[in-house]
């Protein structure tokens, strides 16, 4: 997985959550994406309180926590599954060649 299609997903859902007229701060984050975005998640460390949400998974919650439970778009999930298993594909692909 690249670390560019990650920072261009969460960067893609901020943008969307500011046209949208909010402003995220906080980002729940699943034990696998964790594990998997360490090194972009520091970069927004800054920007966002990020917490561990066990029930995630490889998906994470961008949320504007002033209007999060009031408005349905306060919230973005995003998800790294995808390119989990694409990466495990190539893998596999690349043992298939040796």
């Amino acid at each position: 997985m690249e670390r560019l299609e990650v920072k261009n997903l969460i960067e893609n859902a901020i943008n969307e959550m500011r046209e949208d007229g909010l402003e995220p701060d906080i980002f729940l984050v699943g034990p696998d994406f964790l594990e998997s975005c360490k090194e972009v998640l520091r970069e927004y460390a800054s920007k966002l309180k990020i917490y561990k949400i066990d029930e995630l998974g490889y998906d994470a919650v961008l949320a504007d926590s002033s209007y999060l439970g009031q408005l349905r778009k306060a919230s973005r999930r995003i998800s790294i599954e995808p390119l989990v298993e694409e990466k495990e594909r190539w893998e596999e692909l690349q043992k298939l060649e040796v």
